[in-house]
Parts: C-alpha cells; sequence; structure tokens
C-alpha cells in the first residue's frame, strides 16, 4: 500500500489539494480561485498537511491534474508539483482533470463523459468507463482528452446509450445536451475535479498515471491558449504569398 500523497488539481476555477492513501483521505481543501490558484495553492497545501498532522518529509508522492482546463491553472499545479516531487525525491503521477471529474461517476453501467467549459460553445471533453477491479484496467479511457464544439460532442455521441454527462461544461449546456442526446446531467458539485479523486486514482491505477521523467513532464493542454491562436491568426496573412 503506498504511503501519504498529496494530490492537487487546478484544472477548473474551484481548485483543491488533498492528502491521503489507499485507505481514504486524511484531508482536503476545496476552494472557488477564478484567476488566483498561484495565490491559493500553495497555502491549501499547508492547509492540508497541517490537519493531517503531515510534513512534507512523510509524502510518498504527488498527484496532479494534468490537463486540460485553466491554462494558468495548470501551469501553476504542474510548477508546485514538479518543485515538491524533485524536493523530496518521490514519484509524480498525473490525471486528467476530465478523469477525475469523471470518477464520481464510478459504478455507473453508461458511459461518463466529462466536460469543461473552453468558451463560447467550445468544451474539453472525455469519456471512460469504469470497471470494479484494481489496476490500469480500472479505468476504460473510451475518448481521450480533447476539445470540440457542443455540436461535435453531439455528433459523435449521438446514436448510442445516452451517456451520463459531469463537469461544468455540461450544466452549461445542460439543456442541448438533454435534448439531443437524452443524456443525463450530473449535478455541479459532483463535476468539480476534486484532488481527493487524483488520491483514489493514484491508489487504483498508479501505473496508468505514473509519470516516467518528471523533470520534463508538462500538462496536456490539448489547445493552444487564447493568446496563442489569435497570434497565429494574424500570422496567417503575412504567410500567403
Amino acid at each position: 500500500m503506498m504511503g501519504p500523497l498529496l494530490a492537487l488539481d487546478s484544472s477548473t476555477d474551484v481548485g483543491s489539494a488533498a492528502v491521503g492513501d489507499g485507505t481514504g483521505v486524511f484531508a482536503e481543501s476545496v476552494l472557488r480561485v477564478a484567476g488566483g490558484h498561484s495565490a491559493a495553492l500553495l497555502p491549501a497545501v499547508d492547509q492540508v498537511l497541517g490537519a493531517a498532522r503531515l510534513r512534507p518529509a512523510d509524502l510518498t508522492g504527488v498527484v496532479v491534474g494534468g490537463g486540460p482546463g485553466s491554462f494558468t491553472g495548470l501551469r501553476i499545479a504542474a510548477a508546485t508539483a514538479k518543485g515538491i516531487v524533485q524536493a523530496l525525491g518521490v514519484p509524480l503521477y498525473s490525471y486528467s482533470g476530465l478523469l477525475a471529474a469523471a470518477v464520481s461517476g464510478w459504478g455507473a453501467e453508461d458511459l461518463v463523459c466529462a466536460l469543461f467549459d473552453a468558451r463560447r460553445r467550445d468544451v474539453y471533453a472525455a469519456c471512460y468507463r469504469f470497471s470494479r477491479g484494481g489496476g490500469t484496467d480500472a479505468v476504460d479511457v473510451v475518448m481521450e482528452p480533447t476539445a470540440l464544439t457542443v455540436d461535435e460532442l453531439v455528433e459523435r455521441l449521438g446514436g448510442g446509450r445516452p451517456p451520463l454527462l459531469v463537469g461544468e461544461g455540461a450544466v452549461l449546456h445542460r439543456e442541448e445536451l438533454e435534448g439531443s442526446l437524452g443524456a443525463r446531467i450530473a449535478p455541479p458539485h459532483l463535476g468539480i475535479p476534486r484532488a481527493s479523486a487524483l488520491l483514489w486514482l493514484a491508489s487504483n491505477a498508479p501505473a496508468l498515471g505514473l509519470v516516467a521523467d518528471a523533470a520534463g513532464w508538462e500538462p496536456e493542454y490539448v489547445r493552444a491558449s487564447g493568446a496563442e491562436r489569435i497570434a497565429e491568426q494574424r500570422r496567417l496573412p503575412e504567410s500567403r504569398p
């Protein structure tokens, strides 16, 4: 059994930190941080370690939400996690924040798809099935994390058994997704990518998230940032003959 792990997630406007092991969660802090991940994350780490009466040296690994989601939030969580594992010499584990949100549907017979708002009519989406066994087989990745319009998502998921949808993106587009897919939408509090869910993943499917090269690891942003997309659009006319 793993010793105490620290988990961090700032994929969305709701950030969290937690400590625990295979027996359960010792402490968790969940905060709506909007754009203030940098100011909130480290105090949250101190808070959960103190509540669990643990020192950093007691940790045997760090688990982090690895994207997609908020570009700023992902970068801050990644830098924090990499700094801690380097200082302590412990392993780094990374799982998509979409998977952490989808875990709330564990045990459901239907496909579970997690959706994060990606502005306008875009969403970050991924779909999973969960088994009751442990190991890598506990999670079946049916659709890898990707960026889609709501229309593209409906086209991909239509025609089959209605999925269970979780996450802020599902709540935001509830009426359209219920009407087009007949999907069930989980309540908002069940679609938050919680750090405690990352602890569950590290305990039940460690091989799925173990990072081989922690120093070189980066989050999976899935698409370029808004600023990068605008800059690319401005370069396109200049590149034409």
